[in-house]
């Protein structure tokens, strides 16, 4: 079973804000809003991502379990956390049919080298990373309709790790038009997830049936 739950963020505490600079603040905000998992020591894969819709900024997650929304609000506005059942609209979908979806992936290659494991390169550009959309597109279940399909938004978010050290990630915002291919295979691209970096905010997509 799977769950899809958000968050309006209360960017207007400045004080919260300040501390979420960095990816790894977010993760750790997602972690703590399961606090079953955390007492156990057993934490499933979530994906989740920020999104800005008419002004405001929205956590969105996707997990296995329902979130402690009181925890989830932390950073968030009052009142503004809700869960459903994902398993509810997932069933509904279908072979052949339509949606609009938006993506925020981290657009990377690995390139194999002679006796050694494949190193991973990040896609600058915006032609490498659409590239890389469309490449993968069928792998994860669904074929592009025509060219109703872009990037919105490019970015370099930052990463602390432990230990102090910093990095820029590659990120990619995509929308458009898509229509399932493999109807098994694009369920498991909704829940589990596309791409790299999955714990910090990278490889969920969701979609809207169109008409």
């Amino acid at each position: 079973m799977y769950y899809i739950s958000r968050v309006e963020l209360n960017t207007i505490n400045r004080q919260k804000m300040r501390d979420l600079t960095h990816l790894g603040a977010y993760h750790s905000w997602v972690e703590k809003s399961f606090p079953d998992e955390l007492q156990v020591g057993e934490r499933s894969r979530k994906l989740w991502r920020i999104d800005t819709l008419n002004d405001k900024k929205y956590l969105l997650v996707v997990s296995k379990t329902p979130p402690d929304l009181n925890l989830l609000e932390y950073y968030g506005v009052e009142k503004t956390a809700k869960t459903k059942n994902y398993d509810v609209f997932l069933d509904k979908l279908y072979n052949g049919q339509k949606l609009s979806f938006r993506l925020v992936a981290n657009p990377v290659v690995s390139v194999c080298q002679a006796g050694k494991r494949g190193k991973v390169f990040p896609h600058i550009t915006a032609s490498q990373q659409l590239e890389y959309f469309e490449k993968h597109s069928e792998k994860w279940g669904f074929s592009l309709v025509d060219n109703n399909y872009q990037i919105i938004q490019r970015d370099f978010p930052l990463l602390r790790k432990k230990g102090g050290q910093s990095v820029k990630l590659v990120s990619a915002s995509y929308e458009g038009a898509l229509t399932i291919i493999d109807v098994a295979t694009f369920k498991k691209t909704l829940t589990e997830g596309v791409g790299r970096e999955k714990a910090y905010g990278f490889g969920l997509m969701t979609v809207i049936p169109v008409g």
